[in-house]
């Protein structure tokens, strides 16, 4: 990167694309970038500097471009990556831009199927509190930051570990957490061994004198072996992990718990944030944080006041005694966690509306996602949203919503097209409900166009 000036992105305007295009703007590089459509990401990277382009082609590119980052969505047979080669321009993956970044300061990679943004959020957070300056690049807005990526000039580097793909692998970083392991991105692994075998390696490129903190509750993360020369330290609600919480008490608007590490109480903790899985967040990022130095008590105080990620249980508004929360849940162990969450924090009805996030795994889990809707008491199955796939014949939004009907036949469940939800809602939502916007597409637009013609 020292000898480069101009860099270029393709799919610039994706959470984990713009945090990165963000924190080599504050390094001072030139950065230019194209996205099919304008979103928060571009309108804030074109404030500060950077020139984006709406739509690919081979124009896009700016005559002085010395190296190409293409987002894991972009195809091959995209025109701006056929111009870049024909010009031997070096064209990267995002993971390689941030294995570069990382070497550059100790990184602190969080990894798993579910939690890795919310737990490196709150790691982000923290350490920015404390004044330890870290590099922040994270996949979801941070509410207390307003922002998903920021340059520090301190020693640590907080990322996300994206397994989707298999391009963690390409990072070393100093300290990793692990939060969980699960039989997602199969159309990318093939079967959950491989999934596993990929962490293990994940946990082998850990640096020698680093660290390592395991969810110790995640079976298939005690599965992995710890390889020698490095730190390992578990976290979870179970007795047998180094840190854990005790004598929890979930409440609507926050949660509370002991921590005890090594069998040591170390005193009580309050999170603005509630569910089960947010404690566990919670205990990983403690661990991480008091392993960094900061004091106990300024760690505790610095998690109350964290406010959460966008898209992670965010409240979008709450008007005529309807409450509308939005999640990115798009897995049936995320979808479980949610509605769980939601039902330990409101005694009303809940109404769950779910839109499938990719064909293959809509295919691979149908029968999953049907069965995880337990806590819901109204339930809407939408279209697919495809992130760019091509559709699989017989894979729909369809298949989730029989495969529901059957496991709740005493529940009120439709199967919808997106263009018909809010009518539907506008219809059928009552005072006292909380409505749920659940996936990782475009899904959250509903619940802010229902809140709009419901007057908000």
């Amino acid at each position: 990167m020292n000898d480069i000036k101009c860099v270029h992105f393709v799919g610039i305007g994706g959470a984990g694309m713009s945090a990165l295009a963000q924190i080599l703007l504050e390094k001072g590089f030139k950065v230019t970038g194209s996205d099919i459509s304008f979103s928060k990401y571009t309108e804030r990277l074109s404030s500060l500097g950077a020139c984006i382009s709406i739509g690919h082609s081979p124009a896009n590119l700016p005559p002085n471009c010395e190296l190409v980052v293409v987002s894991s969505a972009i195809p091959e047979s995209n025109p701006e990556i056929i111009e870049a080669a024909s010009h031997n321009i070096k064209i990267i993956k995002r993971a390689e831009l941030l294995a570069e970044l990382m070497l550059m300061q100790k990184g602190i990679a969080v990894a798993g199927a579910h939690g890795k943004t919310t737990t490196s959020s709150m790691i982000s957070y923290i350490l920015e509190r404390a004044e330890f300056d870290p590099t922040i690049v994270v996949g979801g807005e941070l509410c207390n930051l307003s922002s998903n990526a920021k340059l520090g000039r301190g020693e640590y580097l907080v990322a996300e570990a994206d397994e989707s793909d298999g391009t963690f692998l390409l990072l070393k970083p100093h300290t990793v957490v692990v939060t969980n392991i699960e039989d997602d991105h199969l159309d990318y692994y093939g079967n959950k061994e491989k999934i596993i075998e990929a962490f293990q390696q994940f946990l082998n490129n850990v640096q020698v004198g680093g660290k390592g903190f395991l969810c110790g509750d995640d079976e298939s993360v005690l599965s992995l072996k710890r390889p020698n020369g490095r730190d390992w330290i578990t976290y979870g609600l179970q007795d047998t992990n180094n840190i854990i919480a005790k004598n929890i008490n979930l409440g609507t608007k926050g949660c509370g718990f002991d921590i005890y590490y090594h069998k040591k109480a170390l005193g009580r903790l309050e999170l603005s944030l509630t569910g089960q899985h947010n404690i566990v967040n919670a205990l990983g990022a403690m661990a991480v944080a008091l392993d960094a130095g900061v004091p106990f008590q300024e760690a505790c105080q610095y998690l109350k006041e964290f406010r959460g990620v966008e898209r992670r249980f965010q409240l979008l508004g709450n008007y005529a005694n309807i409450k509308v929360i939005d999640d990115y849940a798009h897995h049936p162990t995320e979808i479980k966690a949610t509605l769980q969450a939601a039902r330990q924090t409101h005694p009303g009805r809940l109404v769950a509306i779910f839109q499938p996030h990719r064909y293959t795994r809509t295919k691979q889990l149908y029968r999953e996602f049907g069965e995880s809707f337990s806590n819901a008491d109204l339930l809407i199955i939408t279209d697919v949203y495809s992130a760019g796939e091509k559709p699989i014949p017989g894979v729909t939004g369809e298949l989730i919503f029989q495969e529901a009907k059957e496991k709740y036949p005493d529940k009120q469940i439709t199967y919808l097209d997106t263009d018909k939800l809010t009518d539907y809602l506008l219809e059928n939502a009552k005072p006292g409900d909380m409505i749920l916007t659940l996936g990782a597409g475009n899904i959250w637009k509903i619940g802010v166009e229902f809140l709009k013609k419901l007057g908000a």
